[in-house]
């Protein structure tokens, strides 16, 4: 049994409440691919139906996926990616890149994820301070915010 997070006040342990596990994370992967339709699913990751029908029904539930009405004769539902699934994108391309560095190794990456309207691959993902350089954990400075008003 998997053990819950619920009582933490941390935003890493309440984003793995929802997105937390390698299911939930390959879904949304395919997903950013292209995939809607609950039978692709299946078929892309080898899911058995009911574990897939409560990881559909979780990103439901936490706004991650809508579930739209794509039928023309009778009800046949597909799945997109809401404004809060895209903004998935930039965790899902540096676990990416971590896989790529640090699992498969230079020059051994299973895709070559390439940016369209240069047909070069992206940057690697870096965190950069407001003047664009980029920041590193020794940077860093955590605290809980002041309270206002």
């Amino acid at each position: 049994m998997r053990r819950r997070f619920d009582d933490q006040r941390c935003s890493v342990a309440q984003s793995l409440e929802i997105i937390g596990d390698w299911w939930t994370l390959l879904i949304i992967r395919d997903a950013f691919l292209g995939v809607r339709r609950f039978a692709d699913f299946e078929a892309r990751l080898g899911i058995s139906k009911n574990i897939l029908t409560r990881r559909l029904a979780h990103l439901v539930e936490h706004g991650v996926l809508e579930r739209v009405d794509a039928g023309r004769h009778g009800q046949r539902y597909e799945y997109v990616l809401t404004a809060k699934g895209r903004d998935l994108f930039t965790v899902l391309t540096a676990l990416r890149q971590w896989g790529d560095r640090w699992v498969y190794g230079e020059g051994n990456e299973p895709l070559e994820v390439l940016d369209r309207r240069t047909g070069r691959p992206i940057p690697r993902v870096r965190v950069l301070d407001e003047e664009g350089r980029p920041v590193r954990a020794p940077d860093l400075v955590v605290r809980e915010p002041t309270p206002t008003g």
